[in-house]
């Protein structure tokens, strides 16, 4: 018996989704897989329903490298409400408990220094976190409290842009695995009053533009204007799988060389750097083929090649 046919196209690249409110990332992510007609995709770090902004989403091969940015840096734009705290520590939330707002700007000062840098946090029983094979948000919504291990993160900038009545607006640029939420409820626990997440936006994931950001609507529009095939002007919008790994020195091989390598052989390379992960490209053209890291005995070895026929 043969394989199952496989569903859709084999279309390579990585969409920089502007996310609408009021939708799962795992929503807009099946989204986008219908209307390129994908038969693969994936995205690179939740976004709650209530957050918008930057979502890269990886098609076809792409997905391959979807963890790289998963373990990026990444910058948001926050509004918190002080003076209520909420079981999900944000708007959608139930209310917790409410109070007055009694601390100053230089306590507030304080406070936000005293995030600034590396700490350890517990994420939210609220998150998209597995255990056991299930989110832990499952299991917060049966009223069930798990035991959660504590993560290393770092504040890299927390700027301070307005704060006018019960709404504080913030802008962060954080280590992966921050929890933009525990923070503002970790920020409300400081200042005596209790905070939760009103409002919260991506700004930019690793490198990427936010400039280069596409909106559902936008998408929407190309197909509707172009019901014949709306592919090829869809494929022009995606960015190079390569994108993803961008920051990895190049190593770029002779066609004879990347043959080896293709068969899953380590190769030596004179230009190779001493240690780490490399981005490996063959040609003149400097075709991307995958990435690889050096091994005790100097040589590139393959760690994800990409399948595409060239």
């Amino acid at each position: 018996m043969g394989r199952p046919r496989r569903r859709g196209r084999d279309i390579n690249g990585i969409l920089l989704l502007d996310k609408p409110p009021g939708f799962s990332s795992n929503d807009v992510l099946q989204k986008i897989k219908r209307l390129f007609g994908a038969n693969r995709a994936g995205h690179t770090g939740a976004l709650d329903p209530l957050a918008t902004g930057m979502l890269p989403i990886c098609l076809g091969e792409a997905t391959k490298f979807s963890q790289f940015l998963l373990n990026a840096d990444k910058h948001y734009h926050v509004i918190a409400r002080l003076g209520q705290r909420t079981d999900t520590s944000d708007a959608a939330g139930k209310l917790l408990d409410e109070k007055e707002i009694k601390f100053t700007q230089a306590q507030l000062d304080n406070a936000l220094e005293s995030l600034r840098g590396e700490s350890l946090q517990i994420p939210s029983m609220y998150s998209a976190l597995k255990y056991q094979g299930r989110p832990l948000y499952d299991y917060a919504r049966q009223g069930i409290e798990v035991e959660r291990e504590t993560r290393a993160i770092s504040i890299f900038d927390l700027q301070f842009i307005r704060w006018q009545g019960h709404d504080l607006e913030l802008q962060i640029h954080c280590s992966k695995g921050t929890y933009i939420r525990t923070l503002i409820d970790d920020l409300g626990e400081l200042l005596g009053c209790g905070a939760h997440v009103s409002q919260l936006r991506r700004l930019q994931v690793a490198t990427y533009p936010p400039e280069r950001m596409l909106t559902l609507t936008q998408l929407n529009t190309i197909v509707e204007s172009t019901p014949s095939s709306p592919y090829p002007m869809l494929d022009q919008l995606l960015l190079p799988m390569d994108s993803a790994v961008v920051n990895f020195p190049e190593v770029n091989l002779l066609p004879m060389v990347a043959a080896y390598l293709k068969q899953g052989q380590p190769v030596q390379v004179s230009s190779a750097p001493a240690e780490g992960m490399v981005r490996i490209t063959e040609g003149e053209g400097h075709h991307f083929i995958g990435i690889g890291i050096i091994d005790d005995d100097g040589r590139v070895a393959p760690k994800r090649l990409v399948n595409v026929l060239t």
